[in-house]
């Protein structure tokens, strides 16, 4: 249990060492992330926390991969995924106050090819809207152009925006979507006429001796070894699983970096846009811009429990909300098997960033909370043990409703050969239907990941197999034929939500035979 302020008073007239900061107990807290790893099976972490400008916790903690048992530490390499959104904020933050561009731009001025389904949002979609989750698409919509890792080019990926049909009226809804941001690194890289990725590590990494992070995995540098690998549970046990770092997603998610590099981001954006070297990355005036609200949503019951949050919404990359009557703003990211979260408290200076190499936000979410606990002096609270009974309970009931149910009314399926063929989506492309060794097989042209079975449920609905179990994407796929018993188009869905990650938007697909 934690020390009381009274122990910790006791503790340090006695002259004993004990390892604080203002009001965080740093040792507590180190004891804290030992626990979470433990019961939520973390193979290994890395926490920084930033306060009043100085870094006072910096850390690794277990292995970077189960096969190597190599140790992580402070300078260990993680994808920070989503994190990634406010870097590339961060980027049109210096470009607007250099005025080679503004917040209110339309996007299309910058990129004349750009279009999206509706024509009036095609003319009125601003920077601003890029970056807010208000663009009207969907959650997750059209990821499939990214995830998990395809061929597609940026030119492909911004031909492709035009045919996602709308979820809601533009400007009315939030939903998170990850290919606005792969649009806004790209208007990076018009205006600044560099590659996003060059433009992120010579004016953002550098100028804050970030020196190990990269803006993609490929950038690493071979003689760093010093980098993590996720980890996926299934069956009871953990699975390494490499994935590069979401690379694809560009602007959207693809820096690599270490909690000891993440400080002075925090330090920084702790300052206002004025880096430790006492040099301004970007001005308080945009900060400003990126820390108020353009989208809203509603506050949830249980977070209203947990925390007394009354609001919550989403700047410019960055999500707000208030913890205990303080503006709270941070982000999370994350990666099949590597989850990270960055939070800030501007109001106390106070910054955490928490990477891992497994995909259980709510072991992050624990030490998250146990450190604003100290820092607010609230009631003594074990989120451990609350998040971990949370996060269990909920998988359990996840899985278990995971399997599809019996059909009601079973059907059975016509010859393999009328199933065969290839199928068409305007934005995603090519997927193949055949037949080998008597079975059929499905291929995502433009994914290496997405080869699997088709195995039969009833009539004309298939359950997807993946080849790669680990994915967790189980998907029906539902053919609808012609009189001459050929396949005229097809629709897919997760089989699990709940399981399924949202990048999966196989619900967002029409498949038309070619």
């Amino acid at each position: 249990m934690k020390l009381t302020k009274l122990a910790i008073a006791a503790t340090l007239l006695a002259g004993c060492a004990f390892n604080s900061y203002a009001d965080i107990d740093t040792k507590h807290i180190n004891q804290v992330i030992e626990n979470s790893m433990a019961r939520f099976d973390v193979p290994g972490m890395a926490v920084a926390i930033v306060e009043n400008d100085k870094v006072i916790f910096a850390k690794g903690f277990g292995v970077s991969n189960l096969d190597t048992g190599s140790k992580v530490n402070k300078d260990t390499l993680f994808g920070i995924a989503s994190n990634t959104k406010a870097f590339t904020v961060a980027a049109l933050a210096k470009l607007v106050d250099e005025e080679k561009l503004s917040w209110d731009d339309k996007v299309i001025d910058h990129l004349p090819e750009f279009r999206l389904y509706d024509p009036y949002v095609t003319r009125e979609m601003t920077i601003r809207d890029l970056l807010s989750h208000r663009s009207g698409l969907g959650l997750g919509q059209g990821d499939l152009m990214i995830w998990p890792d395809t061929d597609k080019s940026i030119e492909e990926i911004l031909a492709g925006l035009k045919y996602l049909k709308p979820a809601s009226s533009f400007r009315s809804t939030y939903a998170y979507n990850n290919l606005m941001f792969v649009t806004a690194g790209e208007v990076v890289a018009r205006v600044s006429g560099m590659s996003w990725n060059d433009y992120i590590e010579k004016n953002i990494l550098q100028p804050l001796h970030m020196d190990n992070s990269r803006a993609g995995f490929s950038r690493i540098p071979k003689s760093n070894n010093n980098w993590a690998t996720g980890h996926i549970p299934m069956d009871g046990q953990l699975h390494p699983f490499f994935v590069n770092y979401l690379e694809d997603f560009r602007g959207a998610g693809a820096i690599a970096s270490s909690v000891n590099d993440m400080s002075q981001w925090l330090r920084t954006q702790l300052a206002h846009g004025k880096m430790p070297n006492g040099e301004q990355l970007f001005s308080e005036k945009q900060q400003e811009q990126m820390w108020h609200p353009h989208i809203t949503s509603l506050a949830s019951k249980s977070a209203y429990e947990a925390y007394h949050q009354q609001f919550r919404g989403y700047g410019l990359g960055w999500s707000i909300e208030d913890y205990h009557g303080i503006k709270k703003l941070g982000h999370g990211g994350g990666i099949l098997g590597m989850v990270s979260q960055v939070t800030l408290l501007p109001e106390k200076n106070l910054g955490i960033v928490i990477l891992s190499n497994q995909q259980a936000f709510g072991a992050l979410s624990a030490i998250t909370h146990e450190v604003l606990e100290d820092a607010l002096e609230l009631e003594d609270k074990d989120w451990v043990a609350e998040l971990a009974k949370k996060h269990f309970e909920g998988k359990q009931k996840a899985y278990a409703n995971a399997k599809p149910d019996a059909p009601a009314d079973y059907q059975p399926q016509l010859p393999n050969i009328s199933y065969t063929g290839t199928l068409h989506d305007d934005w995603y492309g090519d997927v193949i239907i055949e037949e080998l060794d008597g079975k059929l097989r499905i291929d995502f042209t433009h994914t290496k990941r997405l080869k699997g079975q088709l195995e039969h449920y009833t009539g004309n609905t298939f359950i997807v197999k993946w080849d790669e179990k680990l994915l967790e994407a189980d998907a029906y796929i539902s053919f609808d034929m012609s009189t001459k018993n050929r396949v005229n188009e097809a629709t897919m869905r997760a089989v699990s939500t709940a399981v399924t990650d949202f990048s999966f938007d196989f619900r967002n697909l029409h498949l038309q035979a070619k």
